[in-house]
C-alpha cells in the first residue's frame, strides 16, 4: 500500500494529519473520532464503560483480595476512624490508605444519596477501580500524544482499554487500576519534561503543568501502595541518565518544590498512622509485604519467564500486534521516544521477573508503554511481515478458547449451559475471525478494531452473564441470602471450615471465624444464632454439641466451591432450637 505520509519518528511533535482509510467502517469511526481531543476522549471513555461495566455490579464479592479491602473499608465507615486499617480485630498495614479512603468515599456518599444497605453493595467499593480503568485508559491516550499522531493515541488507548488484565482490574475493589492511573499520570508527565529536552527546547518560563502532574501522581500512588511507583520512575530516570550521559533534564521537573508539594500530600497520614501504630505499619507494609515478595509469599512463587508467556493473554488483543512490533521497536530503540518508553519497561519487567512472588497484575503499570511503542510501528507502518505475522490467530484463538471454558465451566458447576451468552460469544468468535482472516500490514488498524470488538462480546459474555451465574463460586452470597430470610432480629452467625474474607463482609463484622468445637460453643450462648459449619469441621461441631448438650436444627445445606483452596465445599447452616 502507498504511504500517504511521511514516517514519524517517536519523540517527535505530533500534529494530526490525514491517513489513507483503511477501506473499514470501524476505521472510518476512528476518522470522526480524531477530529478533536473532545470526540477522542468521549470515544475511549464509551469504550471503557462497554468493556468495563458487564459484570460490574452483579458479581459478589470475589476472595480473597477484594473482600479483604472491602470489609476493612466498611469497618472504617462503621467505626468513623479513617486513620486505622482493620480486618475485624487484626490490623491489615500492607497497603497505606489511599484506596480505603477512595472507596469510603463513594460509600459515604452513596449512604448520603438514600441507597439503602449502601455498604453492603460490592459495587460502590468497586468504582473507584472502574475510574482508574478509565482514568488510566485516557492519561494513556495523552501520554501517547507525546510520541504518536492523535489516531494513533487513539489506538493506544482502545489497546489498553480492551486488554485482559485491565478489565479484571476495573473489577476488583482494589488498588491496582488506581495505582496504574497515577503511573500513567506520572510518565506521561515525565515523557514530555524528557522529550522537550531532547528536542533542544528551552522556554523562558518552563511550564508548571508538567511538574504539578508528576509529583501529584507520585503522592497518590505513594498513598495507594507505597514506594512501588517510585520504582517505576526511578528504573527509568536511571536508564536514560545511562544512555543519554546527562540527566540535566530532571530540573525541569522543578524536584525542590516538587519534593516539597509530595511530602505536603503523603506526610499527614503517614504520621497519623505512626502516631496511632508505632513502627507496626512500616515493619507490616515494607518488611512484611513488599520485601517479603522477594521470596514465594503467600504460595504464589514462580519461575522467571512467566510475566512473558502471561503476556499473551493478558495483553490481548493488543499482544498479537505487539509481538510483530518488536523488531521494528528495537530498530528505533536509540530514537528518543522509544528510548524513553523502553525505559519505562525493559528495567522494570525485569525485576518483577527476578523477583520471586508473581501476579498478573504487578507488570500492569508497565502495559501503556507497550501499547504506545506498538501504536508507533503500526503508523509508521514497519510491522514484521515474517513469520510473527501467524501471531494474528491469537485474536481468534482467545476468544475461543474463552468461550470453551466459560461455557465448560458453566455447565460443570450449575448443570446450565448458559444459552444467554450463546450470541455474544457467537460475536466474539465472528470479529475475532474477521481480525484474524483480515490482517494484512497495511491493514492493521481494521484488524485491531475487529478484535477491540470481539473483546466488547467477549467481556458481555464472560463477566455479564457466565460469571454471575456460577453461584457455586460465591458461597458466601448464598449463605447471606439465607440469613437475611430468617425470622429473628440481628442474626448473629459463626463459622467454622470456611474463614473466607466475603463471608465477613457480606454477614458483617462480627461474624465469628472459629473451629468446629467453637462454633457449637456459640450457638449455645442464645438464640438468633447461627453456625455455618463446613463438611470438613462437623465432626468437631457434633462433639461438642453433645458434650455441652447443646439442640440445634439444620437450616439448610449449601454446596459450592472455595475458589481461593481450589477445592469443593458443603456448608451447613446450623441454628439453635426454637430459631427460625
Amino acid at each position: 500500500m502507498v504511504e500517504t505520509h511521511a514516517r514519524p519518528r517517536f519523540g517527535e511533535p505530533r500534529e494530526p494529519k490525514n491517513r489513507a482509510n483503511p477501506g473499514s467502517r470501524l476505521a472510518s469511526v476512528i476518522d470522526l473520532v480524531a477530529a478533536s481531543h473532545v470526540r477522542a476522549a468521549a470515544f475511549l471513555l464509551v469504550c471503557g464503560l462497554i468493556l468495563f461495566l458487564p459484570g460490574f455490579f452483579n458479581i459478589p464479592p470475589i476472595d480473597r483480595d477484594e473482600a479483604r479491602f472491602a470489609q476493612a473499608t466498611k469497618q472504617m465507615v462503621e467505626s468513623g476512624d479513617f486513620v486505622d486499617i482493620r480486618f475485624q480485630d487484626d490490623v491489615r498495614y500492607k497497603k497505606p490508605v489511599g484506596i480505603y479512603w477512595l472507596q469510603a468515599a463513594v460509600v459515604e456518599t452513596a449512604s448520603a444519596l438514600g441507597l439503602p444497605r449502601a455498604q453492603l453493595r460490592i459495587w460502590l467499593y468497586r468504582v473507584p477501580s472502574l475510574i482508574g480503568a478509565i482514568g488510566a485508559v485516557l492519561l494513556t491516550y495523552w501520554t501517547a500524544l507525546a510520541f504518536v499522531t492523535r489516531r494513533g493515541a487513539i489506538f493506544a488507548g482502545l489497546i489498553m482499554c480492551s486488554s485482559v488484565l485491565l478489565g479484571a482490574e476495573a473489577r476488583l475493589a482494589k488498588t491496582d487500576a488506581m495505582l496504574l492511573l497515577t503511573v500513567v499520570a506520572a510518565m506521561g508527565a515525565l515523557a514530555r519534561v524528557y522529550l522537550s529536552w531532547q528536542r533542544g527546547e528551552d522556554p523562558e518560563r518552563p511550564p508548571w503543568s508538567w511538574p504539578a502532574i508528576f509529583w501529584t501522581a507520585l503522592a497518590g500512588g505513594i498513598l495507594l501502595k507505597g514506594p512501588l511507583i517510585l520504582m517505576f520512575v526511578a528504573l527509568t530516570i536511571v536508564t536514560l541518565a545511562i544512555l543519554d550521559r546527562s540527566a540535566a533534564w530532571l530540573w525541569r521537573l522543578r524536584p525542590v518544590w516538587g519534593l516539597m508539594w509530595m511530602l505536603v500530600l503523603v506526610l499527614p497520614w503517614f504520621v497519623a498512622i505512626f502516631w496511632r501504630a508505632g513502627e507496626t505499619f512500616f515493619t507490616d507494609s515494607i518488611g512484611g509485604d513488599m520485601l517479603a515478595k522477594f521470596a514465594a509469599q503467600e504460595s504464589h512463587g514462580a519461575p522467571p519467564g512467566l510475566y512473558l508467556l502471561l503476556f499473551w493473554v493478558t495483553f490481548w488483543p493488543g499482544a498479537a500486534l505487539a509481538g510483530m512490533a518488536a523488531p521494528a521497536v528495537w530498530r528505533a530503540r536509540r530514537e528518543p521516544g522509544a528510548q524513553y518508553l523502553l525505559a519505562w519497561l525493559i528495567p522494570s519487567w525485569i525485576v518483577f521477573e527476578l523477583v520471586l512472588t508473581k501476579l498478573p497484575h504487578y507488570v500492569l503499570p508497565l502495559y501503556p508503554a507497550i501499547a504506545i511503542l506498538t501504536v508507533g510501528a503500526l503508523e509508521r507502518r514497519v510491522l514484521s511481515r515474517s513469520w510473527l505475522m501467524r501471531g494474528a490467530a491469537w485474536w481468534f484463538v482467545i476468544p475461543a478458547g474463552g468461550s470453551v471454558i466459560a461455557v465448560v465451566g458453566a455447565i460443570a458447576l450449575t448443570r446450565q449451559p448458559v444459552f444467554l451468552a450463546w450470541p455474544f460469544i457467537a460475536a466474539a468468535l465472528i470479529f475475532g475471525l474477521f481480525a484474524w482472516w483480515l490482517y494484512e500490514d497495511g491493514r492493521a488498524e481494521r484488524s485491531l478494531l475487529n478484535a477491540v470488538v470481539s473483546a466488547m462480546f467477549l467481556a458481555m459474555a464472560v463477566y455479564g452473564i457466565v460469571l454471575p451465574s456460577l453461584k457455586p463460586l460465591f458461597p458466601s452470597a448464598e449463605i447471606a441470602r439465607a440469613l437475611r430470610n430468617v425470622v429473628c432480629v440481628g442474626p448473629k452467625a459463626a463459622a467454622a471450615g470456611f474463614h473466607e474474607p466475603s463471608l465477613v463482609f457480606m454477614n458483617g463484622t462480627s461474624t465469628l471465624l472459629t473451629d468446629g468445637s467453637g462454633a457449637a460453643d456459640f450457638l449455645k450462648q442464645g438464640s438468633c444464632r447461627f453456625a455455618l459449619v463446613e463438611a470438613r469441621s462437623e465432626r468437631g461441631f457434633a462433639a461438642r454439641a453433645e458434650a455441652i448438650g447443646l439442640r440445634y436444627n439444620v437450616a439448610t445445606r449449601i454446596d459450592g466451591y472455595n475458589i481461593s483452596q481450589g477445592r469443593a465445599i458443603s456448608i451447613a447452616i446450623f441454628r439453635s432450637e426454637g430459631t427460625e
